[in-house]
């Protein structure tokens, strides 16, 4: 017991103090590494105890697992790259227009850029020249034109028909093709979504000049009846003489990278290999042990050591 007034850092430092001495025999001893270990005559090789039937069997059944988890972390790999949805359907392959939409529907992503064919009548009269459209990194005009699709209901669809430089040229043209009376026509394109439509700026050149492909604008300049009306627009490619056919490429493909599934792939991958690695560790510790007990009956050290 220290008085009041003993440092008791005095007190810890004079008292007694243990030490533990570990004998040789007591002491862990390194094992040798595998390139380094000497076999007395006799003893089995760890190649010849991988060999035996037990242990082929086992390597079988770490293969079988191994490939399991490959076959997941494959699996995990190819959903890491996603396709964005809007682009993944079949755009390419050309399909009639009344198979993948009907008048007064919606289009869905999936059919944005779609390649189809149709047949109709154009209305003559209805052929209206848009402005500000641009043909690679060239503004000019448009010919659009109003379709009426054969059906057993008729239905109107608007079509982007070509491209001009010129203002006059595209004024000549829809002209021209507002003279001709109507005759029966196929057509092939891609459905567009339509834009939406703009209040005319009354301090442009020409304030009714139309802009935007916006069916919803050209109904209400077009001479005939509309009747039930498709809600995206056709972009032909077929062009009537004195236009350019408009730019239409197919919709790129977008690659959405999911990390997440990444890391699972890398994660079966690691588990794959661990399973291979466990049969080698176990048919190694039944070799060794194997070994040690030969060692042991002889009455020498374990080879190991």
């Amino acid at each position: 017991m220290t008085s009041p007034l003993q440092d008791p850092t005095e007190s810890a430092a004079s008292a007694p103090t243990s030490t533990v001495v570990m004998t040789e025999d007591e002491a862990p001893t390194k094992r040798k590494k595998l390139r380094d270990v000497i076999l007395a005559p006799g003893d089995p090789k760890l190649g010849q105890v991988m060999r035996r039937p037990r242990w082929i069997g086992v390597l079988i059944l770490a293969l079988a697992i191994a490939a399991a988890f490959a076959a997941l972390g494959q699996w995990q790999l190819a959903r890491a790259v996603a396709v964005d949805p809007s682009q993944a359907g079949p755009t390419e392959h050309m399909v009639p227009l009344t198979q993948v939409i009907g008048p007064t529907e919606p289009i869905h992503d999936v059919l944005v850029g779609q390649q189809v064919s149709v047949s109709g009548e154009f209305v003559p009269g209805d052929y209206v020249v848009l402005g500000g459209r641009l043909n690679g990194d060239t503004k000019g005009y448009w010919v659009t034109g109003h379709l009426v699709v054969a059906g057993e209901k008729p239905a109107s669809l608007a079509v982007a028909l070509g491209w001009t430089k010129s203002q006059d040229q595209a004024n000549t043209v829809a002209e021209r093709l507002n003279a001709e009376a109507a005759s029966p026509v196929d057509l092939t394109g891609r459905l567009v979504p339509a834009q939406g439509p703009l209040v005319p700026d009354a301090k442009t050149p020409d304030a009714f000049l139309l802009t935007e492909m916006s069916v919803a604008s050209l109904i209400n300049v077009w001479a005939g009846p509309a009747g039930d009306v498709y809600l995206p627009y056709f972009l032909s490619f077929d062009t009537p003489d004195g236009l350019t056919k408009i730019d239409a490429p197919k919709p790129e493909i977008e690659f959405e990278l999911n990390w997440l599934n990444i890391f699972y792939a890398i994660e079966w991958a690691v588990f794959a290999g661990f399973a291979v690695f466990l049969w080698y560790r176990l048919t190694r510790d039944a070799w060794e042990k194997e070994v040690d007990e030969a060692a042991e009956k002889r009455g020498d050290p374990s080879p190991f050591e």
